[in-house]
């Protein structure tokens, strides 16, 4: 059968295609312009976006399981209640939902109350789902690294707790996984939740003390500034969006995003290899921006 991928052209989505296709999955993309889409020989493209009923009812069209990924934008949960609601109707029971880690525990900041909303919305509808709960991902680094190198701070308000960054390949390659474990399943299976982290917790001061190592030269910790990071990220996204990371990062600071005991063991086992870390991709980014 057919593996519907929704946000197939973003930063896990892609990698989620490219893990099912490596593993011989029938993979069927929806995305909004087909002409812009680059996806390995065989998938199927279906054009539409999840508000477009008729769109989405033909993509559902001979799925068995579903990719369920919503962009952080003003509509999301509506269109996680049409995306799940159209499923069910199509006859689509098996469900792979990317969340995000402590979504019950942060009910203030707008996309984690969406995705415990969603995620209430699987166990009531009666799907069989895994629902994965991804921490901060290290990818974020690149909208930063200019800064870093440039100018030798870590403007990340992290805090001091500890973010357990994770790697957008590892949650894709979980995603993937579990996607074929659904899709394959002879009957139903139960609802799992699973923590998508990265091997280290690291504060403010170790992530600063991570490139300082790679870039062998100081680099500081800007501080725990969430007003200052709003504004810097009202300059080049919409305000509500800014005030929204700006909540999330007062949560970083007051919370962090640390793992439970056991996640990293569980993800080892699951990917069968170790996760990727913090260091190999600051060193990767560094070596990108130094040959720039």
């Amino acid at each position: 059968m057919t593996i519907l991928v929704t946000g197939a052209t973003g930063r896990v989505g892609r990698h989620v295609v490219d893990q099912l296709v490596k593993r011989g999955a029938a993979v069927r993309v929806l995305t909004r312009d087909a002409s812009k889409a680059d996806f390995p020989a065989g998938v199927n493209v279906a054009q539409g976006e999840l508000l477009d009923i008729d769109s989405l009812r033909s993509a559902f069209d001979g799925v068995s399981t579903l990719f369920l990924l919503n962009a952080v934008t003003g509509d999301e949960f509506t269109q996680a209640i049409i995306a799940l609601n159209v499923a069910r109707e199509s006859g689509v029971e098996r469900v792979v939902y990317l969340s995000v880690i402590h979504a019950d525990r942060f009910p203030n900041v707008p996309h984690f109350a969406v995705k415990s909303g969603a995620e209430r919305m699987l166990e009531q509808m009666g799907f069989s789902a895994t629902i994965l709960r991804p921490s901060y991902f290290i990818d974020n680094e690149v909208m930063i690294k200019d800064v870093i190198v440039n100018h030798g701070v870590y403007p990340m308000p992290i805090g001091f707790k500890g973010v357990a960054m994770v790697d957008a390949r590892d949650i894709a390659e979980v995603a993937a996984i579990e996607l074929i474990r659904r899709d394959e399943a002879v009957g139903k299976l139960p609802i799992e939740t699973i923590n998508l982290v990265g091997p280290d917790t690291l504060t403010g001061p170790d992530a600063a003390a991570i490139w300082s190592d790679v870039l062998g030269r100081p680099i500081v910790y800007g501080g725990d500034d969430p007003t200052g990071f709003e504004q810097n990220m009202a300059s080049f996204m919409p305000k509500w969006m800014a005030y929204e990371m700006r909540l999330m990062a007062e949560r970083y600071v007051s919370d962090g995003m640390i793992p439970d005991e056991g996640d990293v063991e569980r993800l080892t086992e699951i990917l069968g290899r170790p996760l990727r870390s913090y260091r190999d991709f600051a060193t990767q980014l560094a070596a990108a921006a130094t040959e720039a």
